[in-house]
């Protein structure tokens, strides 16, 4: 009893630091980008819509469970599970398509830098950003729908920590075929298509760093791209761990560990290698500091 005394003050204390950080993280990294005027071009601005997702991340999440762990009551309503579940996909789309639009970003700034601020210019920047909102929006209404035609038997006990639908559907003992078909689309669209595109883009990318004539040059174009592709291999990485792990009570802890990772720790680790191997963002920190 004294073990799971201490591990429930562990779990509080844990996810309550996991929040304050992610929050607090992600809101200096918005109030950089806003406050420096040289920080206002387009890959920041897709950056700080990066941070305002990763926010939305662990707002879905963390405060629910911490409710649970205070007040004792482990349940929740499928009200709020199907509202949770909605700006979980909403978030988890909209974080894609950041991502994909850094890549196409640093794309364009690398091989073709005079014609940057032609393509990505200020009409085209606010186009995109609306449409990763109204594409995430979109996305997770049809996906709810889906979740909301499952038909639940005997079991209404979900094994994670939040209302995940890969719980639901280990649960449910019906009507799943129309939420399985839109999410092989999903992932068709959302990960397949962006991973391909992405790669290619990289591609592109290192051939023309590599006919870059001095080191230093070579080392700046590169130093532009790497926080970008460590935060890619991370989100897709925890992703596939999360997702491709088969049902089973063998797997059941690793997926939960997994899980709090992918949803909770990552959201942190963004703007946290966006702010240490950028040092536009870093002088910019500092500028802030020292005027605060």
């Amino acid at each position: 009893m004294k073990f799971d005394n201490k591990l429930y003050i562990f779990n509080i204390v844990f996810f309550y630091f996991i929040y304050f950080i992610g929050i607090l993280v992600n809101l200096l990294i918005i109030s950089v980008i806003c406050l420096d005027v040289h920080l206002h071009t387009p890959m920041y601005l897709f950056l700080c819509n990066l941070s305002i997702i990763d926010m939305c991340y662990t707002t879905v999440n963390v405060p629910q469970l911490l409710y649970i762990l205070l007040s004792g009551k482990n349940t929740i309503s499928f009200t709020q599970c199907y509202i949770q579940m909605y700006f979980f996909f909403l978030a988890d789309s909209s974080e894609i398509m950041v991502l994909f639009i850094v890549a196409y970003d640093r794309y364009v700034a690398i091989c073709h830098p005079l014609d940057y601020h032609r393509i990505l210019n200020r009409n085209t920047c606010v186009i995109l950003i609306m449409a990763i909102w109204i594409t995430g929006c979109f996305n997770s209404v049809v996906l709810i729908r889906s979740v909301l035609k499952m038909v639940f038997c005997s079991s209404f006990t979900i094994h994670q920590f939040f209302c995940d639908a890969k719980a639901l559907i280990n649960i449910s003992c019906g009507g799943t075929e129309m939420f399985y078909l839109l999410m092989y689309i999903d992932i068709f669209l959302f990960g397949v298509c962006p991973m391909v595109c992405n790669f290619l883009s990289y591609v592109q990318i290192l051939k023309i760093i590599l006919c870059i004539q001095s080191k230093e040059g070579r080392s700046k174009a590169f130093s532009t791209c790497s926080s970008h592709l460590t935060v890619m291999i991370i989100y897709y990485g925890s992703a596939f761990l999360v997702y491709m792990i088969p049902p089973s009570d063998l797997f059941g802890l690793m997926e939960q560990i997994l899980t709090v990772f992918y949803t909770t720790v990552v959201p942190i680790l963004n703007p946290l290698i966006y702010s240490l191997r950028n040092k536009d963002v870093k002088n910019a920190l500092q500028k802030l500091l020292v005027f605060w």
